[in-house]
């Protein structure tokens, strides 16, 4: 079983930064491609970005040039920079990883956009 936590979520105005944490306590961690998903209220869970256990990474469209995910395998921990945030960008957001037929889904954090 895969425990990590996720932090850094909060209020931020139109146009500011956030960085996300998701933190696992063993080393296991660096086999597994993570991702993080958000989930606004009404909407469907989608991606927002991920990263391999390589280091290869993708991005939802509507986040492209703005998030940027990382990784330090020594810290066990996976980041989701978030810049030029928008209102639109609202959500729950919530770690995932996988490998092979495993996956694990953290609790979430919330991420409110506004003025």
């Amino acid at each position: 079983q895969l425990q990590f936590v996720e932090s850094g979520g909060g209020l931020v105005q139109p146009g500011g930064s956030l960085k996300l944490s998701c933190s696992a306590s063993t080393n296991a961690f660096s086999v597994y491609s993570i991702g993080w998903y958000r989930q606004a209220p009404g909407n469907q869970r989608e991606l927002v970005a991920k990263i391999t256990n390589v280091g290869s990474t993708n991005y939802a469209d509507s986040v492209k040039d703005r998030f940027t995910i990382s990784r330090d395998n020594a810290q066990n921990t996976v980041y989701l920079q978030m810049n030029s945030l928008k209102p639109e960008d609202t959500a729950v957001y919530y770690c995932h990883a996988e490998y092979g037929p495993l996956e694990y889904w953290g609790q979430g954090t919330q991420v409110t956009v506004s003025s």
